[in-house]
């Protein structure tokens, strides 16, 4: 068994200079703990794999390709793989959320 305590994580570098958490890495998928501070956002990137983001708290606007929406906690986000995407934080707290990246695609057993 596996027990992570996320705020205690180890920081890992990453090109938009923000905080992010690894909490999990293995051959099925990896998790990831972003935190934007008020003001802050991701650049816009894309990523060759299937991502799934959510929001455990706070408020922003995700881009997902050319679609902007507003999300808050408990909001979860799907994003196909090699699609441009990014999260800014307009809310006055943090916006934390996580980010799931998984291989593969729709043809894995369980999904659709």
């Amino acid at each position: 068994m596996t027990i992570v305590k996320a705020h205690e994580a180890r920081e890992v570098p990453n090109p938009h200079g923000v905080t992010a958490r690894a909490l999990y890495s293995g051959q099925g998928a990896q998790v990831i703990m972003i935190t934007l501070r008020p003001g802050e956002s991701l650049k816009r990137h894309a990523v060759p794999v299937e991502a799934i983001f959510y929001v455990l708290e706070g408020q922003g606007i995700v881009q997902i390709g050319d679609e902007d929406a507003e999300i808050s906690a408990d909001h979860l986000i799907a994003c196909p793989a090699h699609t441009p995407h990014r999260f800014r934080n307009h809310g006055p707290a943090d916006l934390r959320f996580l980010v799931i990246k998984l291989p593969g695609g729709a043809d894995r057993p369980g999904m659709g």
